[in-house]
């Protein structure tokens, strides 16, 4: 309001001093509500009203990024991608904005690497010390959905595998979020990234529900790496991909722990589920339920796994870098087609999480019980549950498991060499001694109601151990 002359001036309104102050007064709330958003009414930011066009030709990433921010300094709302195909490169999630794409609509990854901006995390961990791109990240960030029935395609196939480690400024990850509160992904699909596909790391009550990812154009092509996380459900995704399926890791000293993950579908030419390969921090209290596990009907692009499809394994179980791991439950799994169908490790790889922060002291794995398990189509490497001399795996149970395989294996010996420090691999050992398990070093483990099923003789026992107390079968 400014007092000029013989007029109080107002937003598109001129009131002549003689109004009345109820008059005023309307006028003054009118004003300010036009200033700050109701509670319980969403506001909305098309990216094309900043912008942003439908064409793959050319670059919006400074339209939509100008949303997004726009609706971040608003208090927060929902930034629509409107029916069309969008062009982007590194876009920076903000707090309270939903990011949500309508049924049409596509984000499509720029194939130009200078599209993408490096960013260096100032949380500790594996892989946060050197610059990473991402095509969408966010660092920090509290109350952010990615929602709709839209499409966000990243196009990784341009980006080539220049080193054996090289998921830092060379491949772009899809989504990436690192210390985030309150995350919801909901409804969208997910295609082709540069390298994993969504890593959310050290973030706090995250919910996924109901998306599709297929990532099978590139190396390293998880589908999801939930890592140190906490207070999370995953549920009723539908996942290909090519590495592995339902990751989840502790790449920091924080754990990842009160997980939930069920109903879900997966493939994987690696492992479908599968706790490490980073262990620093360890994994508890972890319930994963309702998962069938298939091989993809897409085999035109193949960087792991074997002939068909058929991935390593398709429960794995490690650690390997320190941490522990206690209290998970894994039940009501069916799997058609997997080389290697559990495998339980407890190992010294001794990877730290940074150079100034060596491993110290050998991890634990107790607490575990798989049941309910229905796996077909097995390869004839066998299972194995393996810790080493002086650390065994401890306190596990599994229960009303059944195992087809092929059979027709020989007598094969135990393996020599622990390999203490390798990278932990299902198929480490190749054909294992056991056409269902092998255990090295363990105590305490329950077999109760497990078969092992050969379509054909096979020479090797159901169980070999080796420096093992207390294993019942029953």
């Amino acid at each position: 309001m400014i007092f000029g002359g013989d007029l109080w001036v107002w937003p598109n309104k001129l009131l002549p001093l003689s109004a009345s102050i109820s008059t005023m007064k309307h006028c003054l709330i009118i004003a300010l509500l036009s200033c700050v958003a109701l509670p319980g009414v969403a506001r909305t930011f098309d990216i094309t009203e900043y912008g942003a066009v439908s064409d793959t030709t050319r670059l919006s990433t400074g339209a939509i990024q100008k949303a997004i921010d726009a609706c971040n300094a608003s208090g927060g709302g929902t930034v629509i991608v409107p029916t069309g195909d969008f062009k982007t490169g590194s876009l920076m999630l903000r707090s309270n904005v939903n990011l949500h794409l309508q049924a049409g609509a596509t984000l499509y990854g720029s194939t130009d690497i200078a599209d993408y901006t490096p960013v260096t995390s100032s949380y500790v961990s594996l892989r946060t010390g050197i610059p990473t791109i991402q095509l969408i990240y966010g660092d920090s960030i509290d109350n952010v959905s990615i929602t709709g029935q839209g499409t966000i395609d990243g196009r990784g196939k341009a980006f080539p595998k220049l080193s054996w480690n090289d998921e830092g400024i060379t491949r772009p990850h899809l989504l990436r979020i690192i210390r985030g509160k309150d995350i919801n992904i909901s409804g969208i699909t997910l295609r082709n990234s540069g390298c994993w596909m969504q890593h959310y790391l050290a973030c706090d009550r995250v919910r996924i529900d109901g998306i599709t990812v297929n990532n099978r154009n590139n190396f390293n092509n998880d589908a999801l790496d939930l890592d140190g996380c906490h207070d999370v459900t995953v549920s009723n995704m539908i996942a290909d991909s090519d590495d592995d399926a339902i990751t989840l890791k502790s790449t920091s000293p924080r754990l990842c722990e009160d997980v939930v993950i069920s109903n879900c579908v997966v493939s994987s030419h690696c492992n479908a589920i599968k706790l490490g390969t980073e262990t620093n921090g360890g994994f508890r209290n972890i319930i994963i339920r309702g998962i069938a596990v298939k091989p993809s009907a897409d085999q035109s692009s193949q960087y792991f796994g074997y002939e068909g499809g058929i991935g390593h394994s398709a429960i794995s179980l490690e650690i390997v870098d320190g941490g522990t791991m206690s209290n998970v439950d894994i039940s009501d799994i069916t799997i058609r087609g997997t080389e290697s169908p559990i495998f339980i490790r407890l190992a010294n790889r001794a990877r730290p999480y940074s150079k100034d922060h060596p491993v110290e002291g050998i991890g634990t794995i107790s607490g575990v019980v798989l049941h309910d398990i229905l796996i077909d189509q097995a390869g004839p490497s066998g299972s194995s549950i393996t810790g080493l001399e002086g650390h065994p795996v401890t306190d596990i149970l599994l229960h009303d498991i059944t195992i087809r395989h092929a059979g027709g294996q020989p007598v094969t010996p135990s393996p020599t060499d622990e390999k203490v420090a390798d990278y932990p691999e299902s198929t480490m050992w190749g054909i294992l001694p056991a056409q269902g398990f092998w255990l090295n070093h363990a105590r305490d483990i329950t077999f109760r109601n497990v078969k092992v099923i050969a379509s054909s003789p096979d020479q090797r026992p159901v169980y070999v151990m080796n420096d093992c107390e207390n294993i019942i079968t029953e």
